[in-house]
């Protein structure tokens, strides 16, 4: 094989002796453009939302659920449904009538529009879960971090929670609802006077886990305050887990609300709930069922669709799914 010329190995690049002065070309120094970084743009709550979003199941159940809301808290006031004058009857034909063009969920035997009873019912089962779950996730959150970064403190409060947390809540609430008397307030106090033991005992095992890592040990030597530590370093980790009490805790409470008013306990005579109506008319099961099922579905779409959503925002929180 014939050997290949020099000049032929090289091809058309030039030698450094050959290069000169007048092939290069001084560029001034952008101090900017040494700063920026070519990886993209990362929003925490961009990624949140678009991960949220990326599900079609979860779509769905969050429509349905501002759907249900929007009836719930708009429609009411339109309808003007109160339990005050149950039991008069304005109009006899109009008793007992299926679900029609004019009445959508049939009527009941005073005659009233069951639609308007219901959306009446859900406004309060689902205002006494929202207040009773914001109450319990912010006494939760907050003694959960003080327990967790107090020594002194973590074996009180697991004395406490060994004893609460081995009584039924649902008869704790029984209990306090019958001593209270029955009422809005008591029941939500019923019903948040120990359940927040739970959230804040989920709290406290995550700060533990993350008050002795690498930073915030190094946070601590620096003479960082402790309070900064747990505001700053370690309760911005915990949204997803948050947000997965949240979703636990408001389906649940509204159950404890439709449990309650089913068994006559919580609520006062004269205030519409989704589980007064259930006991009102669970004995027309067979005569007239759409009197009993429709409560039930709207109680069973409403939980549903909090707990999905709620769960799916939660995974969608957790930095781990934005990869």
């Amino acid at each position: 094989m014939a050997d290949v010329p020099e000049e032929s190995k090289s091809g058309n690049n030039m030698t450094d002796d050959q290069l000169t002065a007048a092939d290069f070309q001084r560029v001034d120094l952008d101090s900017l453009a040494t700063e920026k970084i070519d990886t993209p743009k990362y929003s925490y709550w961009g990624s949140v939302a678009k991960t949220f979003f990326s599900n079609k199941v979860t779509i769905a159940m969050l429509a349905i659920l501002i759907v249900m809301l929007g009836m719930s808290f708009i429609q009411p006031l339109f309808s003007g449904y109160s339990l005050t004058d149950v039991g008069k009857i304005n109009d006899l034909a109009a008793r007992y009538q299926w679900p029609s063009a004019k009445y959508w969920f049939g009527t009941d035997a005073d005659g009233k529009s069951l639609f308007d009873a219901i959306w009446a019912g859900a406004r309060t089962s689902i205002s006494i879960g929202v207040i009773s779950t914001v109450i319990v996730t912010v006494i939760g959150v907050v003694v959960g971090a003080i327990w967790g970064v107090s020594k002194k403190i973590d074996r009180v409060m697991l004395e406490v929670y060994n004893v609460i947390t081995n009584i039924p809540v649902l008869l704790i609430v029984i209990v306090m609802s019958y001593t209270l008397g029955n009422g809005f307030w008591n029941l939500v106090f019923a019903m948040t006077v120990t359940s927040w033991l739970g959230t804040a005992y989920s709290i406290r095992v995550y700060v533990m886990m993350y008050r002795d890592r690498e930073y915030n040990t190094a946070s601590r030597t620096l003479g960082t305050p402790t309070l900064r530590i747990v505001t700053r370093n370690i309760l911005p980790y915990l949204t997803s887990v948050i947000v997965t009490q949240v979703s636990l805790s408001l389906p649940s409470f509204i159950s404890y609300e439709v449990f309650l008013s089913f068994v006559g306990v919580g609520l006062s005579q004269n205030t519409p709930s989704l589980g007064r109506l259930i006991n009102q008319y669970q004995t027309f099961m067979t005569s007239y069922p759409y009197l009993f099922w429709f409560p039930v579905i709207a109680l069973a779409l409403i939980t549903i669709s909090l707990y999905i959503v709620g769960q799916n925002l939660a995974d969608a929180s957790d930095p781990r799914t934005h990869m």
